[in-house]
């Protein structure tokens, strides 16, 4: 339809515009979007969403992720890691098998648990860790 037979084009110039006397139908009173959400709409952002106004933490800048990066292992889940056969040598008391940690994606040794005798080379490890597996005669390596 051409705007010119439009009703809007007819109704130019009135107050109310076919929108009746008491509502009024302005657009978006109360603002787009989360307009208002600081001041006139305030109790409905604290009560339904605490915290989305704010800074939070500190800022870190140049933030370089391979700095941080120390996914953790358990030494009783490093047991999982050695191939069964190569476990049972290790409790005979034969050639102890070494297991690397990067290899399998991993960091850091941690010392909960128990395991059998090896040696892991890993980049950084616990002292709780090293001290356990010391005392059943296996040894930690540390990489680069």
């Amino acid at each position: 339809m051409p705007t010119r037979f439009r009703k809007t084009r007819k109704l130019r110039g009135s107050t109310y515009n076919g929108k009746g006397r008491v509502g009024k139908k302005r657009c978006h009173e109360s603002g787009r979007g989360n307009a208002g959400g600081q001041h006139m709409h305030r109790i409905m952002m604290d009560k339904y969403h605490p915290g989305y106004f704010g800074k939070l933490g500190m800022r870190h800048y140049h933030l370089t992720k391979n700095k941080m990066w120390k996914p953790t292992i358990n030494l009783d889940q490093v047991t999982k890691l050695i191939p069964a056969d190569q476990a049972a040598k290790a409790k005979k008391g034969e050639a102890l098998p070494v297991v690397d940690l990067l290899s399998h994606g991993y960091a850091k040794l941690m010392g909960r648990g128990k395991c059998v005798p090896c040696v892991i080379k890993c980049r950084y490890v616990s002292e709780k860790a090293e001290k356990k597996l010391s005392q059943i005669g296996g040894a930690v390596v540390l990489q680069a």
